[in-house]
């Protein structure tokens, strides 16, 4: 079996971690893959959301420590371990403009932690455990946490999972504003299924357009996020998509849109 799964159905791709024998711990040839996925999943018009999960009851416990043994052993190669092969997902998913879900079951810990923060949203099942556990092995978050996690739940709680490694099970990751959402077990791949169905059924350039504002708001004053709305809005009302909602809206009967 290839150690990443990638499946395409109704408009969603689906990235599968498959190296449950590892709890889902990453190589170097399956971030290749993985990157590969999310750009491939940018140009395909006919993918409208992205979801990430893990096979085998965890998520992804991190990059494999045993591809710390095969990197040049000076500062320049750990440099180059991240910015030349593990930070190419980040990247990807950073450049994805299409919703980008995370089904998080098990463990996602370092690393692993690190790509759920990626995903625009979370859902995790009750046996999640998530962890900055770099601290751990005396190393610092190195694909993203720094960036992400204070964002997510404030620079004060960040700095304290970063530096004790705590474990954080699912309900205090709810609590936490790391996850949406909380499901049994056996529930999780319904629930994210649901999710990304129902996104990837809404008007797909608004769609688009939603997650663009919300992220660069994120960077700038109101104002400026006013006049960059005021334009998305101007482009997402000429569509044909935009056109059909209303229509569909006055004629009470479901929408069909074709992404344009």
């Amino acid at each position: 079996m290839a150690d990443i799964d990638y499946e395409v159905a109704d408009h969603v791709a689906t990235i599968r971690l498959n190296r449950p024998r590892r709890k889902n711990a990453f190589t170097l040839e399956m971030i290749d893959t993985w990157a590969n996925a999310l750009i491939d999943a940018e140009h395909d018009p006919n993918i409208r959301v992205v979801v990430l999960t893990g096979a085998g009851g965890s998520f992804c416990s991190g990059v494999d420590l045993a591809v710390l043994d095969t990197i040049e052993p000076t500062p320049l190669g750990a440099k180059n371990l991240l910015t030349k092969h593990v930070h190419k997902v980040a990247h990807a998913a950073e450049a994805l403009s299409k919703p980008y879900l995370a089904a998080v079951s098990g463990d996602a810990f370092g690393a692993g932690m690190d790509m759920a923060l990626l995903a625009d949203i979370r859902l995790a099942s009750e046996s999640a455990r998530f962890s900055q556990a770099y601290i751990r092995v005396g190393l610092v978050p190195g694909d993203g946490g720094c960036y992400l996690l204070p964002r997510l739940v404030g620079t004060a709680t960040a700095l304290q999972l970063m530096w004790t490694g705590k474990v954080v099970g699912a309900q205090e990751a709810f609590s936490l504003g790391l996850v949406s959402a909380v499901h049994p077990d056996d529930q999780l791949d319904e629930a994210i299924l649901a999710l990304a169905t129902e996104i990837a059924h809404q008007p797909p350039v608004a769609v688009q357009m939603i997650k663009r504002s919300a992220k660069l708001g994120e960077k700038h004053d109101l104002r400026t996020a006013l006049d960059l709305i005021s334009s998305h809005h101007a482009v997402v009302m000429s569509t044909e998509d935009s056109r059909e909602a209303r229509h569909a809206l006055a004629e009470k009967r479901p929408a069909h849109f074709v992404g344009s």
